[in-house]
């Protein structure tokens, strides 16, 4: 008698693939794309296909996060030093042989593509630190520190360099989170963020003095002092460097409680919103949705955190808490320094909005970091069963 051996289903096979997946974070994401998908259906209905690559550009990054989330935490482990050192190296050949576009060196041509390696190190660079203090577990020393230091100011350096001042801060914040779960000192945070409060009070305190032309403030390209300068008073240049600041604040007050409805905001319509689908998307969420829909917007982004943070927490070995923790605090930062500089209370320098803004570098790069959250998430998952 013949026994009959039935193939398994289509879903059984696949069933592995998706086993350990963190619902409530894929929930937070799931939420964050479709608010992302409604506002740039309005802010870029007259952009062309930008709704569509939009909706592209998530596609290839859940694609990308489903990969990834494929790779077990130890592997990620083991290709932090390599990835690092490409990024550094490709930073170097920027620097060289750049393109410069917009007065700024920032693209490498690669032959097949054109490349911007700064993008790659907002992940390396958290990755690459999280490799050195799993190293250094049980026997960490301030050298350690330091040597953490060095590894995160020399990308950093070859970023502001370009100069970049957006993504540099964001690589320069994904070291520190890092270092900062790790174990840094108070004794050393302390001094830091007061001198920095005290530089904040003195700017404003005079800042008509160190606007005046002619001013030269050294540390800061040309341009990156007007930015400082336009956020302390946007009206001193309104129809010029001002223009992005004050259309953005007047778009986000006209929206009032409720907003003005879906596809019904003037300032967005109108075009008064420079970069409207973009660095200053925050403000067509404003203007359409109001005050109420900017809540949703940042509840979510406050679910995903949390979430990314429990995982964090429950992660088994210290290169997932540390790789975990400052990729999710990245989430935050982006979304604190974009809708900050929108609403007028930061400088203006260039970081888009997770998840709401166009642009399919960093798309892929939220999948990347989404993608080794999930790789965390889903390795304790499996431990536990």
């Amino acid at each position: 008698m013949s026994t009959i051996i039935e193939q398994p289903s289509l879903l059984h096979r696949l069933r592995p693939f998706f086993s350990g997946f963190d619902g409530l974070l894929l929930l937070a994401v799931l939420m964050l794309a479709a608010m992302g998908l409604v506002v740039m259906y309005s802010a870029g209905y007259d952009h062309g296909t930008r709704f569509v690559d939009h909706g592209r550009n998530m596609l290839l990054a859940a694609t990308v996060m489903f990969l990834i989330a494929q790779v077990p935490p130890q592997q990620l482990m083991r290709l932090a030093l390599p990835i690092y050192a490409l990024g550094v190296v490709l930073l170097v050949g920027v620097a060289l042989f750049g393109i410069t576009r917009k007065g700024a060196t920032r693209w490498l041509d690669l032959g097949l593509i054109v490349a911007q390696p700064s993008e790659i190190m907002k992940i390396a660079m958290p990755l690459m630190l999280a490799w050195w203090f799993q190293r250094r577990e049980g026997q960490l020393r301030a050298l350690d520190f330091l040597v953490a230091g060095l590894l995160l100011a020399v990308p950093v350096g070859l970023i502001m360099k370009q100069p970049d001042l957006g993504t540099s801060l964001l690589v320069l914040a994904g070291g520190l989170y890092v270092m900062f779960f790790a174990g840094l000192s108070w004794k050393l945070i302390l001094p830091v963020v007061l001198a920095g409060s005290i530089g904040v009070v003195a700017l404003i305190v005079l800042g008509d003095t160190l606007c005046e032309p002619g001013m030269d403030w050294v540390v800061l390209h040309d341009y990156q002092k007007q930015r400082v300068c336009t956020l302390l008073d946007p009206t001193r240049d309104p129809l010029g460097k001002g223009f992005h600041i004050l259309q953005g604040m007047i778009a986000i007050g006209s929206g009032g409680l409720g907003g003005k409805g879906f596809m019904n905001g003037t300032q967005t319509h109108l075009e008064f919103i420079p970069e409207r689908t973009t660095d200053f998307i925050f403000a067509a969420v404003g203007e359409e949705f109001g005050f109420l829909g900017g809540l949703m917007l940042l509840g979510c982004f406050s679910f995903l955190i949390l979430r990314g943070l429990v995982i964090a927490a429950e992660a088994p070995m210290l290169f997932s808490r540390l790789l975990a923790g400052a990729i999710t605090l990245g989430f935050f930062t982006y979304a604190m320094v974009n809708i900050g500089m929108v609403s007028g209370i930061l400088p203006v320098v260039g970081i888009p909005l997770p998840f709401i803004s166009y642009g399919g570098t960093a798309m892929v790069t939220l999948g990347l970091g989404l993608g080794m959250l999930m790789s965390i998430a889903r390795s304790r998952g499996l431990m536990q069963r």
